[in-house]
């Protein structure tokens, strides 16, 4: 498929300035959603700020946030976001076997953290029922605590709204990066 929204070849004044900001930052480059966005590039400033705090400040650890991030990837089909994040939660410490059940689309099972069944919990209930039963957030307030429920139904959010972005626009993902699997049959 082909990426329809390019760098664009020449950058307006604002687009410069949004461009300049971001390659500033901790991300270092414009790539990725960043590219699509640049088209609003007052949303895409806004964005990226939400973005960099999710990922760089956030409360939650960051084999978390990549497992949100995983799992939004799957649940959006994003390659780019799949292969970026993928080394990304290895590196944080998320275990390979957790990373292939989610790229599968599975509960991870195997792991002996127990936040990381209860983000999969909570971000599964919440994106196939559009709500979050009781006993599920029980759990994921007793183990996360209000805060971090909060952030990963935020980072989720955050990385669903680059997940559609990157769809529509068909951002291809890093080159040589993992992609994901085809899923499992039900």
């Amino acid at each position: 498929m082909t990426d329809r929204m390019p760098l664009p070849v020449t950058l307006t004044p604002e687009q410069r300035v949004a461009s300049e900001r971001i390659a500033s930052g901790p991300r270092g480059a414009l790539f990725g959603p960043f590219v699509p966005l640049l088209r609003s590039p007052e949303l895409m400033t806004r964005l990226q700020l939400v973005g960099e705090y999710l990922r760089f400040d956030s409360v939650l650890d960051d084999d978390l946030v990549e497992l949100v991030v995983l799992v939004v990837a799957r649940q959006w089909d994003n390659d780019f976001e799949y292969g970026f994040h993928e080394p990304l939660a290895r590196k944080a410490g998320l275990p390979p076997d957790v990373i292939d059940d989610v790229a599968h689309g599975v509960r991870p099972e195997a792991s002996s953290r127990a936040e990381i069944g209860v983000v999969w919990d909570l971000l599964d209930e919440l994106h196939r029922t559009r709500q979050v039963g009781d006993t599920t957030y029980g759990k994921a307030r007793e183990l996360l605590g209000e805060a971090r429920v909060v952030e990963v139904v935020g980072t989720a959010g955050y990385y669903t709204t680059l997940a559609m972005t990157m769809n529509v626009a068909r951002t291809p993902p890093p080159d040589g990066a993992p992609r994901l699997p085809k899923l499992r049959p039900a």
